[in-house]
């Protein structure tokens, strides 16, 4: 019987990204590899004794920096998962598989100002050796803000987490009640957007008509439990723990205990919207028509004549005051709908890609695969493959998988 290759895998279960990861590790540890994995769920015991411990690979979140400074010189396959900061030395050979927070930021940029707010607001973590992460997220918010010519309002407090909790709520009904309205406001993550909600409620503002609050992480228990239900950016933790196992399993298989430095970046699958973003922040009927028709059908391609006759306008003047709210022509408003309900139909559906591509306008799965490749850079088959929406996997599941 061979032996089964052992793996430590070190990140907090007890925060929603991590959680997520380690689901993504345990579904390629289901389909592809057979490990026993080491996880485990206190914070305080996520390492193992290293000293005792022989293990055939690690992949870990370097957010803590004794974890950093334990593995740093062992001589086996290790991969890092996450935002890129805290204690990994980006100028090691130690691969990385990373979080593509540029482009997390734009899209939750695109989702607000597609909501027609003509002014937006950041709000995130101060600045931390771990925390750079919500910086690169900021910085590329207030730049799809500066381009769409909108306002931009970032904010990080005082307090990083929720142990100051009357500190934090404070702090954060100061800077909400000095904010214009309407507004959408992005929160760095699901978490952060928790708090932005119960500022809102204390302040007796309305959720999403005064401000409209959208997360990343689209953690469930958050997004659901919240009042209201918090839209929320999928940046494909899953898909993170699955490649970081992908390339661990490689380096394992190949003997090596480096990957030349390694990096891949992993984007987000989208938004999904509940009810915290469904506002139209807009005066403008014309506009608020349009949108909504968009939104109603977003895999079909849509009469651009027929709405502007609709809402009796010249087909020019709709799309100059369309693009004057939303920031973006109505075409490539639609590209983007459509791009994103092809995208979930696809990883969180098990429907055949012939039925997906009819649903989406297309003739044949060619002509959706080409469409797709062109806007995302990559292909349905792939997208199936490395993102598709997984049933969260317990940390115990996991274990238990591993010692199988």
């Amino acid at each position: 019987m061979p032996n089964v290759p052992l793996i430590a895998v070190i990140l907090d279960a007890a925060r929603p990204y991590d959680r997520l990861i380690i689901g993504g590790i345990a579904r390629y540890v289901r389909e592809r590899a057979l490990w026993s994995l080491y996880v485990e769920e206190d914070p305080l015991q996520k390492l193992p004794d290293l000293k005792r411990w022989h293990g055939d690979g690690i992949i870990a979140n370097f957010d803590d920096k004794r974890v950093a400074k334990a593995i740093a010189g062992l001589a086996i396959p290790i991969v890092g998962v996450g935002g890129g900061y805290g204690w990994f030395d980006p100028s090691s050979t130690m691969p990385y598989v990373f979080t593509d927070n540029d482009a997390i930021g734009r899209l939750g940029a695109a989702h607000l100002l597609a909501c027609g707010f003509e002014r937006l607001a950041y709000y995130g973590y101060p600045t931390t050796a771990t925390s750079g992460w919500s910086v690169e997220r900021a910085d590329a918010f207030a730049a799809a803000c500066r381009e769409a010519g909108k306002d931009c309002h970032v904010h990080t407090g005082r307090h990083p987490d929720a142990r100051r909790w009357q500190d934090l709520q404070r702090d954060l009904r100061e800077w909400i009640t000095s904010l214009p309205k309407p507004i959408g406001l992005m929160a760095c993550n699901d978490v952060r957007a928790r708090h932005v909600l119960e500022a809102c409620r204390s302040l007796g503002l309305r959720v999403p008509h005064d401000v409209a609050v959208l997360g990343v992480d689209n953690d469930d228990m958050i997004c659901e439990l919240t009042s209201p239900s918090l839209s929320s950016i999928d940046q494909a933790a899953r898909r993170i723990g699955y490649e970081a196992a992908s390339l661990l399993d490689r380096m394992i298989c190949e003997g090596v205990a480096t990957a030349a430095g390694e990096r891949v970046v992993v984007p987000p699958i989208g938004v999904v919207s509940r009810t915290s973003t469904d506002a139209m922040a807009t005066s403008d009927e014309a506009v608020v028509t349009a949108i909504q028709k968009l939104r109603d059908e977003p895999l079909i391609k849509p009469d651009i004549a027929g709405i502007a006759h609709e809402v009796c306008l010249s087909r020019p003047t709709l799309e100059a005051r369309f693009k004057a709210v939303v920031g973006r022509s109505i075409h490539d408003e639609s590209v983007r709908l459509r791009v994103a309900a092809i995208r979930r139909l696809i990883t969180q559906t098990a429907l055949p890609l012939k039925t997906i591509s009819s649903r989406a306008g297309f003739s044949s799965v060619q002509y959706m695969t080409t469409f797709l490749h062109r806007h995302t850079g990559t292909t349905p088959a792939r997208l199936r493959q490395s993102e598709r929406q997984l049933v969260d996997v317990t940390v115990a599941d996991a274990n238990q998988r591993g010692d199988s």
